[in-house]
């Protein structure tokens, strides 16, 4: 019979302390919501007692959450206690998560106190807590630190005492699998009540270890893994639920769990944290990066497309994600190339094989990713003899009469005719250009992301104009440099508008 692990959430508490700024409870809100919606079992909120928008906003989280248990983190000290359990009062059910230092180090350098003292002030604080709540966890702070007898000698107490849960954390990430499984491992065979509690286990990446830790130590007989969405947290951070949830899911015969996680909303929560965190997913992050279930190599692709099993241990499905499109560039082949063409509806019988993938490979070594606007113009283009540009920028000028008030004039040259067109706006000049060439054209295009980059060549600086565009659920490029950011700005958002140009001229004729 598999064993259920259950998922106690903290990025609204570990993971806010490293943030360049608080979260406002609007924020706050979402975030408890997304988790919910993912089936998380516990969600930490806060921690009431550190400021009165913290208090605040576990105070509305509370009022929020039908589903999941809402839990504040308290000191062991009586005011923090109280103002935890006075946060989520409005609950009929909730926890308090009360955390103590139970290494030599904490006890001595940070604390100023002994090992028994340190015991009475944990027996104290279970006694207040228990006024409020009977579903209490508490955390031995740095137990991955703390001599395997005293941490049995609490572990014991804290359970003798009505404590429910026992987290024991790897609080500075020191520690590694094998050694931290051993710790959970004595603590099975040498506290006579552990029966009587769930054990938890925090680890924290200062060597990369968290999700490694935290696999371990489920092996070992803990049941509560604590972490947070893509891993944030102090310092290095914390374990990665999602890594964790997903090598439960993804190894489930070898480890015999299972979560109670919707996994379908993995994707989306972690999109919705690090836009609301202002943190952005590294491209090769496990499980959720965008190149998680991307592929280059011509080998692996024809692999895939031949089995998605052959290179792919999971699919993107299981975490929400649509099906991933292969990442076009030299080092993909013919299978690859044929495979996005049937993708877009095309069949050999409409263009040259052979032909098309010599062009491609030219390109590709130029340009480096190659598109689906790409391919069809490579496949297409002489066929039907499009002209290479329809749009070309004649001149552009501006005035400001303040700050926010900007008058855009912008003349080009489309379909051999000269336009003009006056914009007036208060959201900036490139949005402004957007506009009015969005009025020229009469397409409707999307800009979804604007980068500008610095770049050096031959003495002098110069601005590198990225613009990335979405015309009718395709995806279009754009680039110029130039020392004039604004004239970089308008080639990038033309070279976007005549791709579509081409792709709309294709699609018309095909």
């Amino acid at each position: 019979m598999k064993d259920k692990i259950i998922i106690f959430d903290t990025t609204l508490r570990d993971g806010e302390q490293s943030l360049q700024s608080s979260l406002n409870t609007q924020e706050k809100i979402e975030i408890a919501l997304a988790l919910e919606k993912m089936n998380v079992d516990i969600i930490e909120a806060g921690f009431p007692i550190s400021s009165p928008g913290d208090f605040k906003s576990v105070q509305e989280i509370c009022k929020k959450i039908k589903n999941s248990t809402v839990c504040s983190l308290a000191r062991c000290i009586e005011k923090d206690i109280k103002i935890a359990a006075q946060a989520m009062s409005k609950l009929n059910h909730f926890r308090i998560h009360l955390f103590l230092g139970t290494s030599k180090l904490h006890i001595e350098s940070k604390l100023k106190k002994n090992f028994q003292e340190i015991q009475d002030m944990a027996i104290k604080s279970i006694q207040l807590a228990k006024k409020y709540t009977d579903d209490i966890e508490f955390s031995c702070e740095d137990a991955g630190r703390t001599s395997i007898d005293n941490l049995c000698l609490i572990v014991e107490s804290l359970i003798k005492n009505g404590v429910k849960t026992i987290n024991i954390p790897d609080t500075v990430g020191y520690t590694i699998p094998n050694e931290f499984s051993k710790i959970i491992s004595e603590l099975f065979k040498r506290v006579p009540n552990i029966d009587q509690a769930i054990i938890s286990v925090h680890c924290h990446n200062d060597l990369g270890m968290a999700v490694g830790n935290s696999i371990s130590a489920i092996q070992a007989g803990a049941r509560q893994i604590e972490g947070t969405i893509t891993g944030i947290g102090e310092r290095a951070g914390n374990a990665a639920l999602e890594e964790v949830i997903m090598t439960i899911k993804t190894r489930q015969k070898m480890l015999n769990f299972f979560t109670e996680i919707k996994h379908k909303e993995i994707y989306q929560t972690s999109k919705i944290i690090s836009k609301i965190c202002n943190i952005s997913i590294p491209i090769n992050k496990a499980i959720i990066g965008s190149n998680a279930f991307a592929h280059s190599s011509g080998i692996h692709q024809d692999g895939v497309i031949k089995n998605r099993k052959n290179y792919e241990i999971m699919s993107p499905k299981d975490i929400g994600l649509k099906k991933i499109k292969f990442n076009l560039t030299s080092r993909s082949g013919r299978a690859a190339v044929k495979n996005r063409m049937q993708e877009m509806g095309y069949t050999e019988k409409d263009y040259n094989l052979k032909k098309l993938y010599k062009k491609f490979l030219i390109l590709a070594d130029k340009k480096g990713q190659i598109f689906d606007y790409d391919l069809q113009k490579l496949a297409f283009i002489k066929k039907y003899s499009i002209k290479k540009n329809t749009l070309v920028l004649k001149n552009i000028s501006f005035s400001s009469k303040s700050v926010n008030k900007t008058n855009i004039y912008i003349q080009v040259l489309y379909n051999a005719i000269t336009h003009k067109s006056k914009i007036y706006t208060k959201n900036g000049i490139i949005y402004g250009i957007y506009k009015a060439l969005k009025k020229i054209t009469k397409i409707k295009f999307l800009l979804k992301k604007f980068k500008i980059k610095s770049i050096k060549k031959n003495k002098k600086i110069l601005g590198k104009v990225n613009i990335i565009a979405k015309y009718k659920n395709e995806i279009f490029y754009g680039n110029y440099t130039s020392q004039d950011i604004i004239q970089a700005s308008v080639e990038s958002i033309i070279n976007i508008l005549n791709n579509i140009l081409k792709f709309k001229q294709i699609k018309k004729k095909i």
